[in-house]
């Protein structure tokens, strides 16, 4: 109780809860030693654990907030319960709870069968609930007056069921409150020093340009006439059937991508068009101006050779 009484010495309203567990008398005796141990002038409220959350408690309305130390107290305090006690708790204040825990939880052979959480898991609980300095103060074997309610809730395998007192605090802020963070303003002084050694370093001047030490390249020079060229595409390259032929008669294949298809376009649309579009059925269909008078009928398209006899004609 001792313990207790430094908890409470700086509290102006306290919150203690019971259970169907709890006998009348201890619970009037243990909200007396609370109501001595609170600040002078302050107030003791007390609530059912099962009603708790149909209460109409305004939030951050409690300095302190105790939960199952009355004797013969077995409640489990869920996960809402923990979260309305963070709602009505006021910033910086403190929760000290009790609840049988057992060191067994989740070696059960049935999950019918009632069973009470961890140490751990009751810790992680109460973080999860948003309180923080989850301190476990105590652990001991559960007092007469629990032994019978625990025996009642889990029958003869509750003989290990352990009390354990854990305390925790509320952080010092409330849920969705917001401040203005200070940022550290420096004044600005100006553009920050250079290395003067760097700077000379990545510095030419027109001295520099001068000197006969320094050979500056003229970057067309760096260029040959062969690099000016456009390489031949590697065969990796060439699709299946590309290039194909003769060397007079290469084709292209469908989806060719090496350059065959279009330089065997250009070297077509080179070739001398014809204006009347009969030049290559011979004298008889040709124009009086046509070039190809005298020459013999050719495939259109097709490259005209002429034999040694007809140059000399």
């Amino acid at each position: 109780m001792a313990a207790l009484r430094d908890r409470l010495s700086r509290s102006r309203h306290a919150l203690v809860t019971w259970d169907g567990g709890c006998a009348q008398d201890a619970l009037l005796k243990f909200v007396s030693q609370v109501q001595a141990a609170v600040a002078p002038g302050g107030r003791v409220s007390v609530e059912n654990v099962e009603r708790l959350m149909l209460s109409a408690h305004t939030d951050s309305s409690f300095d302190a907030v105790l939960l199952g130390l009355v004797p013969g107290s077995v409640a489990v305090h869920g996960l809402d319960v923990l979260a309305e006690v963070a709602r009505i708790l006021s910033p910086g204040g403190s929760v000290l709870l009790q609840e049988p825990v057992d060191p067994q939880t989740g070696t059960r052979p049935s999950a019918d069968v009632a069973w009470f959480r961890s140490s751990a898991r009751l810790s992680s609980a109460l973080t999860l609930s948003g309180f923080t300095e989850v301190t476990q103060i105590l652990e001991e074997p559960v007092s007469s007056q629990q032994a019978d309610g625990v025996r009642e809730l889990v029958g003869p395998s509750g003989s290990h069921v352990a009390s354990l007192t854990i305390a925790a605090k509320k952080p010092n802020y409330e849920v969705g409150s917001s401040t203005q963070l200070l940022l550290s303003r420096r004044p600005v002084t100006g553009k920050p020093t250079a290395d003067p050694a760097a700077v000379k370093l990545w510095t030419l001047s027109a001295n520099d340009m001068n000197d006969e030490d320094v050979d500056l390249l003229d970057s067309d020079e760096l260029l040959d006439q062969d690099d000016l060229e456009k390489p031949p595409p590697p065969s990796s390259l060439r699709g299946g059937g590309c290039g194909e032929g003769s060397e007079k008669k290469r084709k292209a294949c469908k989806n060719c991508t090496c350059g065959l298809a279009e330089d065997l376009e250009e070297k077509k649309s080179a070739a001398p068009a014809s204006a009347c579009g009969n030049c290559y059925l011979g004298d008889a269909f040709r124009c009086a101006s046509c070039p190809y008078l005298g020459m013999p009928a050719f495939k259109p398209g097709e490259k005209v050779v002429l034999s040694p006899g007809q140059l000399q004609d």
